[in-house]
């Protein structure tokens, strides 16, 4: 599925069973909140903090998704074509970063 169809979607799924997508603000702080659960999977999950009992069941990959559901329905809300923003960003980090992670000794085996 590209980020086009995924985009349209969401949108589908909002008009059908959402009745309308939530406001700009609210869903920038969903967006904020969902990325805080990724962070605290990853913090007790691969990093240093142990991990609870209670997070131990949690599904990264559920997580993620959430993140992207939302970041989807802010972009669908602001007008934000996905797949052609992130061709920019791709090329736009091509040409400033081409050669600068080769240099990187922090990278280099």
């Amino acid at each position: 599925m590209t980020l086009q169809e995924t985009q349209s979607q969401v949108d589908s799924w909002i008009k059908q069973h959402g009745v309308r997508y939530f406001s700009e603000l609210t869903n920038m702080a969903l967006l904020t909140e969902e990325v805080g659960e990724v962070a605290r999977i990853m913090a007790r999950r691969y990093g240093d903090q142990s991990e609870k009992e209670s997070d131990k069941d949690k599904d990264l990959g559920e997580e993620m998704a959430d993140v992207l559901w939302v970041l989807i329905c802010l972009a669908n809300q602001t007008g934000v074509n996905l797949t052609e923003a992130f061709q920019k960003n791709l090329e736009k980090k091509t040409l400033r970063d081409k050669d600068r992670h080769h240099q990187n000794p922090k990278l280099i085996p």
